[in-house]
């Protein structure tokens, strides 16, 4: 219900928010000082429209930025998920499949990848690709910018993060294999693709289903991380990490905006919750508790 709750403000405060201006009523330029379009929660600006968790130093409605921050931060969290486990079931189940030395490279270099520090690599792929974007003397809109950063953002996560998918369903596909309906496809003479997508792919639905589940809050997490330091998603696109990194700095001992921060962090933490106890939930049904 928690989920469902967020997802709904996410997608109908996202529509809303798009077509809304947001405004506080107030310009800067023609304001006494910086801050005059900065509101509290529940305020009222100029105009008389209610703000529910207030605006930033730009007039802008934080429940309208927060409700497109998460359907960006919801996106791409989903798209990462499938990417990853995308990635991580072919390898899974191709390693275990070839079998004799090919399995055993293709475990090393999991192994290998465990060693290294996601984030540190996320990091570098996001930047790596921005450098290179940028040499290339490709100058696209901003539309196209956007999209391209967040298909960035999309492969750097969900490529780094199917290690333990692949390592799952390869284990998977090796208790399958042993198994008499899989010794019957062998001895007809089944070929190898048939065998995998007629009967090996059917009995790794539940796993692929679970991990899904668990993978979407990760890539979330680490989109909000990446946003709050600047490498994902970039303004004027809103998402909750950046919403959070431009909220940070207003909380200083004289004067505390603390609901520029506050909400965002706040959204977040009940988006992971939620997703998880789904994950926790799908898999305790598939494995019939």
């Amino acid at each position: 219900m928690l989920l469902a709750a967020v997802a709904l403000l996410c997608v109908f405060g996202g529509a809303w928010g798009v077509l809304a201006v947001g405004d506080s009523g107030v310009a800067r330029y023609e304001a006494q000082d910086l801050s005059a379009a900065l509101l509290a929660p529940m305020h009222r600006d100029a105009s008389g429209a209610l703000h529910i968790l207030g605006t930033d130093r730009l007039g802008r409605d934080l429940l309208a930025r927060c409700c497109v921050g998460g359907c960006i931060s919801l996106l791409v969290g989903l798209c990462a998920a499938a990417v990853s486990v995308g990635v991580g079931t072919l390898w899974g189940a191709t390693s275990a499949e070839a079998g004799g030395r090919t399995d055993g490279f293709m475990m090393r270099v999991v192994d290998v990848l465990y060693g290294l520090p996601t984030i540190l690599l996320v990091v570098l792929i996001a930047v790596a690709a921005d450098g290179a974007l940028e040499r290339s003397g490709l100058k696209p809109g901003p539309v196209a910018r956007q999209a391209i950063d967040l298909g960035i953002l999309v492969i750097a996560i969900g490529g780094l993060s199917w290690l333990t998918v692949a390592r799952v369903i390869r284990g998977q596909v090796l208790s399958l294999k042993a198994r008499p309906f899989m010794e019957s496809c062998t001895a007809i003479g089944m070929g190898r693709t048939r065998r995998f997508w007629m009967h090996l792919v059917p009995n790794l639905s539940g796993p692929i289903v679970v991990y899904s589940a668990l993978a979407v809050p990760s890539a979330i997490l680490s989109e909000s991380f990446l946003s709050f330091l600047g490498l994902g998603v970039r303004e004027p696109l809103p998402s909750w990490g950046n919403l959070a990194a431009a909220g940070l700095p207003e909380l200083n001992p004289v004067v505390s905006r603390w609901w520029l921060l506050v909400f965002p962090c706040l959204l977040i933490a009940l988006t992971l919750l939620s997703l998880n106890l789904v994950g926790d939930w799908v898999r305790d049904r598939l494995a019939g508790r």
